[in-house]
């Protein structure tokens, strides 16, 4: 495994880390934990150590799983990011809440949750610019920086453009940003990775595989199940997706290479990104998503020097 430095954090991540938002059940599987432990016992052993979580992922329910995990293991050898921001009432459906008094309620569920004493990373969850310019919210959320429990505040910022919540990064104290980035979203190039790069920010690529598009197992005309939250997306918008998957495959990807493997590394290679942060749905998945480090060279800008 391969590290690098989250921006100012100085937080030590793996350049792969472990999405988890399919352990709230809205990826086509319900999980248990015994399935939970076998993902993170995987990522353990390949030297992954960051998971990205939120608190809607399920009704804090990705969150337990790993807390229940890290009950049985040394949580110091794990960097954990969650997330706030919204409510989950079922599948698919959530509230947004945003007061700083909601905001800290959220906290102290995700750390019972969690089973923890500190967040690593705690990121204002795809909000609008409205909620994200509350002065109040920040200055509760440097209070609890300052009591211990979370260590760093980052933002994920929803819209993979949004100029305005990532230039004022350094304002809030939020020192890391979260953007859906891959080979069919490259919109973060022109503005957001500048200003990252400029104020020395943390990137965290989620989607890196475009919703499992990038994986090169789904044809043109996939159909996913109503459990399955790509089952939303539009479908002629899915259909052209794989069209250029298909022509992205063909034309740059090396013959006989794992597409997700090449997917993966393509992200990282870009000097504002950090690490990606896949979903992964079995121990397998982690194993090809980890070897993506064979493709990432050692002289990014970021790279974790001992």
């Amino acid at each position: 495994m391969k590290y690098r430095r989250l921006g100012k954090t100085e937080l030590k991540v793996s350049i792969i880390g472990i999405g988890t938002w399919q352990f709230g059940g809205e990826w086509g599987l319900d999980y248990s934990q015994k399935e939970a432990d076998a993902i993170l016992d995987k990522a353990k052993d390949l030297g992954i150590n960051l998971i990205d979580t939120a608190e809607c992922y399920g009704d804090h329910l990705s969150e337990s799983f790993i807390g229940s995990y890290m009950q049985r293991n040394n949580r110091q050898d794990w960097v954990l990011a969650t997330k706030f921001g919204h409510h989950f009432h079922e599948r698919f459906k959530r509230t947004e809440e945003w007061t700083p008094q909601e905001v800290v309620k959220q906290l102290e569920a995700s750390l019972l949750a969690l089973k923890t004493d500190y967040i690593d990373l705690y990121q204002f969850h795809s909000g609008p610019d409205e909620a994200f310019d509350n002065d109040e919210m920040w200055n509760v959320l440097n209070k609890q920086v300052e009591a211990g429990k979370i260590r760093h505040l980052g933002t994920s910022i929803g819209k993979n453009d949004n100029i305005h919540q990532t230039e004022a990064s350094s304002k809030v104290n939020s020192q890391a940003i979260q953007v859906v980035y891959n080979r069919l979203d490259r919109a973060p190039e022109e503005r957001v990775f500048p200003t990252c790069i400029e104020q020395d920010l943390g990137v965290l690529a989620r989607v890196p595989l475009a919703s499992g598009y990038l994986s090169g197992k789904y044809k043109p005309g996939a159909v996913f199940d109503e459990t399955d939250v790509r089952h939303r997306h539009d479908r002629e918008a899915t259909l052209q997706k794989l069209q250029e998957v298909e022509r992205i495959e063909q034309q740059e990807v090396p013959q006989g290479m794992d597409m997700a493997k090449w997917a993966l590394a393509w992200c990282l290679k870009h000097p504002a990104v950090t690490a990606v942060i896949p979903g992964c749905k079995n121990a397998d998945q982690v194993t090809i998503n980890a070897s993506s480090v064979d493709l990432v060279s050692t002289n990014h800008p970021q790279d974790w020097k001992d």
